[in-house]
């Protein structure tokens, strides 16, 4: 039996023992878009049910998710398996009325455990159910034995909860991990004997480490929040997740929410594990990075840029926003900013520049320079006026003669933006200044 609800309902039900996984986030993104699209909706739990490890961080990490993604509230109160032992104890006692369930007295293998828990009672037969991703899948329960489906009446495990709470929440699409696979047959056995409609499912691919295992921490970063603390916008990885396993048949990488939304398409998810292309996360990340406004760029750079350069003497906003550009280009996730700022290439815009004189092998051409620069008016002084006064000179003295010691004069390093660019950001005044010292080394 499958269910018959004309509306399309999924569901998003974490697990709060852990922050956000990217798996996760794909999942809840899947789920969002086929309900979306379908006219339904996405509906929200919490199977917490393992207080051991639940944190309140944790929760709240993952209720807030789906706001601070898709921008969508979680209904309240929130519905937490915690709270629902009473539901699942009336189903206990319904299963076991009818001769689905027993309580069965178990010989403990060691101290501590269990004499007596709750077993559904397999009835050892062959059906098959039709995955939209998968195609249909065959099945023999002989070998699941009678499982178990609760510790005691106010105890009840996985396999009993998801499906009652799937049952009351109307539920009419189950689309999760591959790895959840393997429960199906158990629930849908536990569907049948409820009299609950059979959800249609389907089983979403693995996300893959480079070496083809499944991801995890020993992998690196794996919650959503690790790589959010990296830099990585959020647009950026809603989009990259989203073509971890499923792509729109073309060419495009780069889409909206809402044009994923209207793109996606569960035929088109992959069967097979898809691997988590960090390089492409990075790629992707830098042309959302590239579409940022003048203040967004700004705010984030601010957020992850090293109080010691707030804290020099010549730091200005300013300043620091005549050098988002060149930021920007050197960058493909906002941590990287810090590490430019503390490798030192950010100081030298922010106070005169300390020179090795060694670096300096000539000045020969400096006056020159000084002379030509002097000649250009204050509001012109653009990195592309400089360029178009120097460069035939350069060209002509030899341009490592003319433009190294002028990089040099301005930055104090052999590596550096180009001196052009150097000039343009500091002002006329301040690299005339800088090359006149230079020329008194």
């Amino acid at each position: 039996m499958t269910t018959n609800n004309s509306k399309v309902i999924t569901r998003f039900p974490p697990s709060p023992t852990g922050l956000l996984h990217v798996g996760s986030l794909r999942t809840m993104l899947f789920n969002y878009y086929y309900a979306k699209q379908n006219g339904g909706e996405m509906r929200f739990r919490l199977e917490d049910t393992n207080r051991e490890k639940w944190k309140q961080e944790y929760e709240d990490n993952i209720v807030g998710s789906m706001d601070f993604f898709l921008g969508v509230k979680v209904e309240r109160p929130l519905i937490r398996q915690s709270e629902r032992s009473e539901v699942y104890k009336k189903y206990l006692l319904k299963l076991i009325d009818g001769g689905f369930a027993y309580i069965s007295k178990e010989e403990p293998k060691e101290e501590g455990e269990r004499s007596e828990v709750i077993r559904f009672k397999n009835p050892n037969r062959e059906f098959k159910f039709s995955d939209l991703i998968l195609g249909d899948i065959e099945n023999d329960t002989t070998d699941l034995g009678d499982f178990i489906i609760a510790k005691d009446l106010d105890h009840a495990l996985y396999h009993l909860t998801v499906v009652v709470d799937d049952f009351e929440m109307g539920i009419t699409h189950v689309i999760r991990g591959q790895d959840h696979i393997t429960n199906t047959p158990r629930q849908i056995l536990i569907q049948e004997a409820i009299g609950a409609p059979r959800p249609f499912y389907a089983h979403i691919p693995l996300i893959l480490a480079p070496d083809k295992t499944k991801l995890s921490k020993r992998h690196g970063a794996t919650a959503v929040s690790d790589y959010l603390a990296q830099g990585y916008l959020p647009q950026a990885l809603i989009n990259f997740l989203s073509l971890v396993g499923w792509n729109p048949g073309d060419e495009r990488e780069i889409l909206s929410l809402d044009e994923l939304v209207k793109e996606f398409k569960l035929e088109k998810v992959h069967k097979n594990g898809a691997v988590f292309d960090v390089q492409k996360l990075n790629w992707m990340n830098k042309e959302y990075i590239k579409m940022l406004s003048g203040k967004e760029l700004l705010d984030y750079v601010l957020k992850f840029l090293p109080e010691t350069i707030k804290k020099l003497s010549g730091f200005s906003t300013e300043m620091l926003i005549k050098l988002l550009p060149t930021i920007k280009d050197r960058i493909s996730k906002f941590s990287e900013v810090e590490e430019i700022a503390t490798a030192g290439d950010l100081d030298y815009f922010f106070e005169k520049p300390k020179y090795d004189k060694a670096l300096l092998k000539t000045v020969e051409f400096v006056p020159e320079l000084i002379s030509v620069l002097g000649k250009i008016n204050g509001e012109d002084f653009t990195a592309e006026m400089v360029k178009g006064k120097i460069w035939d000179f350069a060209s002509e003295k030899g341009r490592g003669n003319v433009l190294g010691p002028m990089r040099i004069a301005l930055s104090g390093k052999e590596k550096s933006p180009d001196p052009f660019t150097l000039a343009g950001i500091l002002g006329k005044t301040e690299t005339l200044a800088r090359l006149q010292t230079a020329l008194g080394l």
